[in-house]
């Protein structure tokens, strides 16, 4: 049976034509998203070595990113990856497998070690801190093998610096398995880094109008597509329901899959999904919930490409922004960059 959401169960979400409706997009349609591509050999089995890091950093092929308040180097488009002796004074190690691909500053197969430096290794690498670049920024443009292994530190560096303490006795851990768990000396509890799933929905309405949201602690202008965390017990199908419903005040139905990526700020994992407003529900009514929402907006192509320029849009590193665009060009139009472009102007961009 359906929740009193409107939300069908996910086996009735494929039992016949008539209960799925028309698919609003492929399933999976997102398959290029910039902090999910994985073209790095993660390497796991070696991580139990306990002289790891000595080998790594005696291998001539040993290669380092140096991470400094999450942000790290480039070298034109690439990341700037440095030579083993940057580990000397770093605070922490991480693995983060080896290359697969050759690349300017690594042979293909060499090891990769992140490294988060302290402010005086910051400085002796690259004194500007305005060359210091973080994955917000530069996500969008990195080759895949240099966004594996950035996102992969970012995502690393975010958890031990969350979980000092043992959540069962409050001991202070102790990073292991080359920075990929920590332990707890005291009562022996292992924990490994962890992951917020959170929903993020494309809704549209009967006419293919998209809805746009405000949230309160954003400048004004910035709008996005309406998110939220997986509640414990819930499927990633209820909780879009449930999402929407609460932020919007509208039902949604026939929620469909389309990607995912990992959004390490500080440790969500974004599942992307479509939704189409309930049948019999009117899609002016919205009501945004007025603590997180403070405003919501249903725009058709031609009046969103009207306003690119003015609304702050999600940053072309989000999966926010890849949804909007592949809604964007299903009329054969151009996407949000394309657009600018034509319009000889700079997208507003809220880097989110």
């Amino acid at each position: 049976m359906a929740s009193r959401l409107g939300c069908p169960a996910l086996w009735q979400l494929f039992a016949t034509p008539l209960q799925v409706g028309v698919l609003l997009f492929d399933l999976g349609a997102l398959t290029d998203l910039p902090l999910a591509r994985s073209a790095v050999n993660r390497d796991a089995d070696v991580r139990v070595r306990p002289d790891l890091f000595t080998e790594l950093v005696g291998d001539p092929a040993c290669r380092v990113l140096p991470l400094w308040n999450g942000k790290t180097l480039m070298s034109g488009e690439r990341l700037a990856l440095a030579g083993a002796s940057v580990t000397d004074d770093a605070a922490s190690l991480f693995y983060l497998g080896r290359t697969v691909e050759q690349g300017p500053a690594a042979e293909a197969g060499s090891p990769v070690i992140a490294a988060l430096v302290t402010d005086a290794g910051a400085t002796a690498l690259e004194p500007d801190p305005e060359r210091w670049v973080s994955l917000r920024d530069s996500g969008a443009s990195l080759e895949p093998g240099d966004s594996a292994l950035m996102t992969a530190a970012v995502a690393l560096a975010n958890w031990h610096g969350s979980t000092p303490h043992c959540h069962r006795c409050g001991a202070e851990t102790h990073p292991e398995l080359a920075g990929w768990a920590r332990r707890c000396p005291s009562c022996n509890t292992q924990v490994f880094p962890r992951t917020d799933p959170a929903v993020i929905v494309l809704v549209l309405d009967n006419d293919d109008r998209l809805l746009l949201g405000s949230n309160v602690l954003w400048p004004e202008g910035r709008y996005s597509l309406l998110a939220g965390f997986v509640e414990a017990g819930e499927s990633l199908e209820s909780a879009v329901c449930r999402e929407i419903a609460e932020e919007s005040g509208v039902r949604v139905e026939n929620p469909q899959y389309l990607g995912s990526q990992p959004w390490p700020f500080p440790r969500s994992m974004m599942l992307g999904f479509s939704a189409r407003v309930a049948q019999g529900e009117d899609p002016d009514a919205l009501l945004p919930d007025g603590e997180e929402i403070v405003d919501l907006r249903w725009l058709s192509r031609e009046q969103l490409r009207s306003e690119v320029g003015t609304l702050l849009l999600p940053g072309s590193t989000s999966i926010a922004r890849h949804l909007i665009d592949l809604w964007l060009v299903a009329d054969g139009g151009p996407d949000l960059a394309e657009t600018a472009h034509l319009a000889a102007i700079e997208p507003a961009d809220s880097r989110a």
